[in-house]
């Protein structure tokens, strides 16, 4: 039954995203992403190891859903939008779910990316420095080595108790940062 609920769960969440991306996609020939742009100053925690450069700065809305475990509210997933910024609007360049994955919805390429340092931050989830565990593709994803969640709003779990198989999405925002090993 858990699992159940968690498949619906992750459909669901990946199904509003694809939903986002559709809404924002544009008729015809898409414009070449605009990646690199400043980024903020990163805690010394999170700062990406030399030998590395920056390849994509995405802003990102979306959930970070919780469920009930032992009486506790425990991350389940997350399910956000990735885009890119241009001087006059915003284009999808990917989703960011379970793993955690985040996917091209350009290219298809992918990169899958574990935690390796976080930095608290008051009020909202931590900003993380993750590692790539593995790639796929040849796109924007491709090769990269490691990727920063910077600049978090919101997606704290509640600090209410919880019973049973309670679920619930908390709205959250960011900013990530890619990187690739410099060649």
């Amino acid at each position: 039954m858990k699992l159940a609920k968690r498949i619906i769960l992750t459909t669901t969440a990946l199904a509003a995203a694809s939903a986002a991306t559709l809404l924002g996609a544009t008729v015809g020939q898409a414009a070449p992403v605009q990646t690199v742009r400043p980024v903020v100053d990163a805690p010394a925690a999170l700062k990406v190891p030399d030998g590395n450069r920056l390849t994509g700065v995405f802003s990102a809305e979306g959930v970070q859903t919780y469920t009930c475990t032992d009486g506790a509210w425990k991350l389940l997933e997350p399910a956000a939008t990735l885009w890119a910024k241009n001087d006059h609007s915003r284009r999808t360049v990917a989703l960011h779910s379970r793993g955690p994955v985040w996917v091209s919805t350009i290219d298809g390429s992918a990169v899958n990316a574990a935690a390796i340092a976080n930095s608290p931050k008051t009020g909202t989830i931590p900003e993380l420095l993750l590692q790539s565990t593995a790639t796929r593709g040849t796109g924007v994803f491709a090769d990269v080595s490691y990727i920063q969640r910077l600049n978090t709003r919101g997606g704290v779990a509640p600090t209410t108790a919880c019973t049973g198989t309670d679920q619930v999405s908390v709205p959250y925002s960011a900013t990530y940062t890619f990187y690739k090993p410099a060649k």
